[in-house]
């Protein structure tokens, strides 16, 4: 009975291996090695790949050069790896920094240390023909363990992007403002590259405390009224635009000068990373030139009609190379004319008088007219003032007519009354000297 217990207890000690081995088959199958507790874990593993050095991804498009790449990777060993060493293979239309068929290779500067994190920077030559897209690449990375002689090896395969690179300009549309008035004011960000940027937000930055933060400031906002002063603009694809809008006002003291206003545009890259980037939009400072036409009549000159008024400047700046014509409207066949006025001076009225001509026969009455004051300012823009009114052309009187009548009636009768003194005056001498 013993000898049996004995003899069961070692068939089953032997068997048992064969038991395990069999039951763990599965998993070996997947991959996991003879046990579910062994893994095949190398080194060094992949983590990113990108355009850029270790603290800055930079964005990069057709035809860069010696643009930095670099690879990061994880020493996920047990032990501090030295003498790292890569190699970067890369697909057509991208190469080393010393040309096409060159090998691309970096050091790492530093051993890794268990459960650090290092990384391999390449410089890499664009084609121009290569295309903004994700390409694939293979690098190789040879190194030491410490402690150990030997070099191990590991490959990695990953997937990169050339980004293309953003652009931004700004500039207004009308780069002209006119001082003592309210200005709508349209300024255009411009994507100008190949690459897209998001989530664009503008600041302006208009207040005197900003102003006093800056050592040597390049603004003078200190007294400029922006009535916004944020804007997101949303998304600007390559090579396009989108519009802001500002109401802006401007004193009088800025007549003349040129306003710099600062823009803090914030907005994230092709890579996603956030940045901020600083312009300066330029506007010119026109004076105000306020022109009103009032007083308008018809008044009897020198037996001629004329249309008379007057044009006042309420602004801080003269008017240059002032006309004012005269128009018919409607039915009126009031020939146009046109009269030269100079310079309207602010505060000054300027009077004009332009005669009253006829197309065709005078139509005495009323007339529909149209005074259109044309000027230039200081930047040489020419400007039209209109005003329309209704003036009344008075029949000529008869009393000119009925003086000449008389005057030609009288004539002949004062010649004839001459005439008679003459013949009376040479009988009676006649008679005295006969007698």
């Amino acid at each position: 009975m013993i000898n049996s217990k004995i003899i069961f207890s070692i068939t089953v000690l032997l068997i048992t291996p064969f038991v395990v081995e069999n039951s763990f088959a599965q998993i070996s199958s997947g991959g996991f090695g003879n046990s579910p507790f062994e893994r095949d874990f190398g080194d060094v593993k992949f983590l990113d790949a990108y355009f850029g050095t270790l603290n800055q991804k930079i964005e990069v498009e057709p035809g860069d050069s010696n643009a930095p790449f670099t690879v990061v990777f994880a020493n996920v060993g047990t032990q501090d790896i030295t003498g790292i060493r890569g190699q970067l293979s890369l697909p057509y239309g991208l190469s080393g920094s010393d040309g096409p068929g060159s090998v691309i290779l970096a050091d790492s500067d530093s051993n890794s240390l268990a459960g650090d994190n290092f990384h391999l920077t390449f410089f890499v030559n664009l084609d121009e023909n290569s295309q903004i897209q994700q390409y694939p690449a293979t690098v190789k990375v040879d190194y030491s363990r410490l402690r150990e002689s030997g070099v191990r090896t590991s490959f990695s395969d990953f997937t990169f992007k050339v980004t293309g690179d953003s652009l931004i300009n700004v500039k207004a549309l009308d780069p002209f403002l006119t001082s003592l008035k309210t200005n709508n004011v349209i300024i255009e960000i411009s994507n100008d590259g190949s690459a897209p940027i998001s989530s664009v937000d503008i600041v302006s930055g208009n207040t005197q405390t900003e102003m006093a933060s800056t050592a040597s400031s390049t603004t003078n906002m200190e007294n400029v009224v922006i009535l916004e002063s944020n804007w997101d603009v949303g998304n600007i694809e390559p090579s396009s635009s989108r519009q802001l809008t500002a109401t802006v006002y401007v004193p009088e003291s800025l007549k003349g000068d040129t306003l710099r206003v600062p823009l803090s545009i914030s907005y994230y890259n092709a890579h996603g990373d956030s940045h901020t980037v600083d312009k300066i939009v330029d506007f010119y400072i026109k004076g105000l030139i306020d022109l009103s036409v009032y007083g308008i009549r018809v008044i009897e000159l020198s037996d001629t009609q004329m249309v008379v008024g007057e044009i006042i400047n309420e602004g801080n700046e003269d008017a240059l190379f002032g006309f004012v014509s005269l128009e018919p409207l409607g039915d009126s066949n009031i020939k146009e004319q046109t009269q030269y006025i100079d310079e309207i001076e602010i505060d000054a009225p300027v009077p004009f008088n332009i005669p009253i001509e006829f197309d065709g026969e005078p139509n005495y009455g009323e007339h529909e007219i149209k005074i259109t004051v044309r000027y230039k300012d200081n930047v040489r823009d020419e400007i039209f003032l209109p005003y329309e009114t209704t003036i009344f052309v008075e029949e000529p009187s008869n009393e000119n007519e009925t003086e000449d009548n008389t005057i030609m009636i009288i004539i002949p009768i004062v010649i004839v009354i001459a005439v008679a003194i003459f013949i009376m005056r040479r009988r009676k001498k006649e008679e005295i000297q006969n007698s």
